[in-house]
């Protein structure tokens, strides 16, 4: 088995948080690394760069449109992994919760409005991890992988050579899933009329795209926080 990268661990969490203007700027550097690799198959870097490449020459409007109606307009290829598992059930909050603590017991917590189990984050943590601990910490969720993969797959998206890549760092083959047929989270978001035709269709809705910050903190948390 090759070893565990913790700088390819970092490139595909940016390529798969929201690109916008940061990231952008650091798609030449990450171009680089990933072209430089010897963790990856030669298969698996070159789709990466296929990838890579294709975001350097699309329109930036183009390209942040194209990222949010690939992971924010359906649930089967949404990057907050225990939507998989959980859907919006109050099971997912406990394994937020638990994750979470993770995270913190690791020294690492999230800014304000950010969930852990959204891939990048969870991407961003594996990499401040000892090789064999962040290997293991991702092959538990080969299974949701593997699920995202086939769903970006089938749909012809080039962000399926991300997933890819995160299942061959893990250790673990890409596999196709069979997926249930689906409903878009438009339609998942769907209300009746009420009160004379107003409803909550059109307000601001959860899984907005976000920077991603850790902060690491030496010391002790003190202070509430919401």
């Amino acid at each position: 088995m090759k070893p565990f990268d913790a700088r390819i661990c970092l490139v595909l969490a940016r390529l798969l948080a929201y690109p916008g203007e940061e990231l952008r700027a650091c798609l030449a550097p990450m171009r680089d690394l990933v072209a430089a690799s010897r963790t990856l198959s030669d298969a698996g870097r070159d789709s990466l760069l296929a990838l890579v490449d294709g975001m350097q020459r699309r329109d930036p409007y183009e390209l942040e449109a194209r990222y949010v109606d690939t992971f924010d307009r359906g649930r089967a290829t949404a990057l907050h992994l225990f939507e998989h598992v959980h859907g919006d059930s109050r099971e997912r909050g406990q394994a937020l919760v638990d994750l979470l603590q993770t995270y913190e017991a690791a020294g690492l917590f999230l800014g304000p409005g950010e969930l852990p189990d959204y891939l990048p984050v969870v991407l961003e943590f594996a990499a401040t991890q000892p090789a064999q601990t962040a290997r293991e910490f991702l092959a538990e969720m080969a299974h949701i992988l593997n699920a995202v993969h086939t769903a970006l797959a089938e749909r012809h998206s080039p962000y399926h050579a991300a997933i890819a890549a995160v299942l061959e760092l893990a250790g673990e083959r890409v596999e196709p899933v069979r997926l249930p047929p689906e409903e878009s989270l438009d339609e998942a978001w769907a209300e009746p009329p009420a009160f004379d035709g107003c409803a909550t269709r059109g307000q601001s809705k959860p899984g907005e795209p976000q920077p991603i910050h850790f902060v690491r903190r030496d010391g002790p948390v003190t202070g509430a926080r919401s």
